[in-house]
């Protein structure tokens, strides 16, 4: 009889007892430059709802590796342009009428 232990036979030892699956050993972490990273940027409230709502897809951007950020800066940049064209499109006070005595001679 051997006393060698088979990869097949080490992996049954480490299987879990409820689902009979074997065991993953957890990977260690790897110093990847474009592994996702929070940014830890600080986003200070406008008072605004609608534009705090597209600062705040920001975060997304730290869950994402570098490559995935175009996207994320890409929609945020497009909610704040139609946020700012909302502005723009609603009515404003009436302009004052000119009194003729005011028109230049």
């Amino acid at each position: 009889m051997s006393d060698s232990v088979t990869a097949a036979e080490a992996a049954a030892a480490q299987a879990d007892p409820v689902t009979e699956a074997p065991v993953q050993a957890a990977a260690e972490p790897e110093d990847d430059p474009a592994a996702p990273a929070p940014l830890l940027v600080e986003r200070t409230p406008t008072g605004n709802a609608e534009v705090d709502a597209r600062l705040e897809r920001l975060a997304d951007a730290d869950h994402l590796a570098t490559d995935g950020h175009v996207e994320v800066y890409e929609d945020v940049h497009e909610g704040l342009r139609d946020v700012l064209t909302a502005l723009d499109a609603r009515p404003g006070p009436p302009v004052p009428a000119r009194h003729p005595t005011t028109t230049p001679r």
